[in-house]
C-alpha cells in the first residue's frame, strides 16, 4: 500500500514536471504565439486617442507572457496543446482557440490566418483593411475593424464609440420607437379631447 501510494506520488509528480518543461519550452523557443505584437496596440492607441492594452486581443490584459491566468505560464496540459495548434493556423479559415487569446484574437487569425498577422506587424495600420466589415465579435453592430481604430473593445458590446452606438441603435429600434412616438401622440391627442368633452358638459351644467 505504502508502495502504491509512492508510485502514485511519483507519477503526478512526473506529470507536473512535464507540464512545467511544456511551458518552458513555449516560453524560451522564439514561439512566435507567445510573443504579443505591440505594434497593433500603439497604431490603435495613437490613430483613436484612446487607451488600449493587450486585452483588446489577449485573454491578459498584461500580455501572453507570464504565469497568470490565460497567460502561457499558467496553462495546463490541455490548454497548452489548444496553444500548439493555433500555433500551426498559419493560413485563413483554420477554426482555433487559443487560451492565449481572447475572442478577437482568435477571430483575427481564423480570417487572416499567422502568417497575414505577421507579416502586418510592420504595417498595423493595414488590420483594419484586412479584417473588413463583416466581423462583428460583440454583436454591437460596430464592426471590429473600426473598433480597432476607435481604440475600442470588439469583446464588448457596452464599449464603443458612443456617438456610433447611439445611431446603431437608433436603426435597430427605430420601429419600436415610432410607435412609442405614435403612442404618446394617440394619448396626448385622446386626453386633449377627453379634457375639452369634460369642459363642454361642465360649461352645459
Amino acid at each position: 500500500m505504502l508502495f502504491e501510494r509512492k508510485d502514485h506520488f511519483i507519477a503526478g509528480n512526473s506529470r507536473a514536471a512535464i507540464a512545467r518543461l511544456a511551458v518552458f519550452i513555449f516560453i524560451f523557443s522564439g514561439c512566435n504565439e507567445a510573443i504579443a505584437y505591440p505594434q497593433f496596440q500603439e497604431y490603435a492607441e495613437k490613430h483613436s486617442g484612446q487607451a488600449a492594452n493587450c486585452a483588446m486581443c489577449h485573454s491578459n490584459g498584461n500580455g501572453p507572457t507570464g504565469t497568470g491566468p490565460g497567460q502561457i505560464g499558467g496553462l495546463n496540459e490541455d490548454e497548452l496543446k489548444k496553444l500548439d495548434e493555433a500555433r500551426k493556423a498559419f493560413e485563413p479559415g483554420e477554426k482555433i482557440d487559443s487560451p492565449i487569446l481572447n475572442e478577437f484574437g482568435n477571430k483575427i487569425i481564423e480570417k487572416l490566418g499567422r502568417k497575414e498577422v505577421i507579416a502586418l506587424v510592420k504595417e498595423p495600420a493595414r488590420l483594419a483593411d484586412k479584417l473588413g466589415k463583416e466581423l462583428d465579435t460583440d454583436h454591437d453592430g460596430i464592426p471590429d475593424a473600426e473598433e480597432y481604430l476607435d481604440g475600442t473593445d470588439p469583446n464588448n458590446r457596452f464599449h464603443g464609440n458612443p456617438w456610433k452606438l447611439f445611431l446603431v441603435n437608433l436603426d435597430r429600434y427605430k420601429q419600436h420607437i415610432l410607435l412609442t412616438i405614435a403612442a404618446v401622440l394617440l394619448l396626448n391627442f385622446g386626453l386633449g379631447h377627453l379634457i375639452k368633452g369634460i369642459a363642454l358638459i361642465t360649461e352645459k351644467r
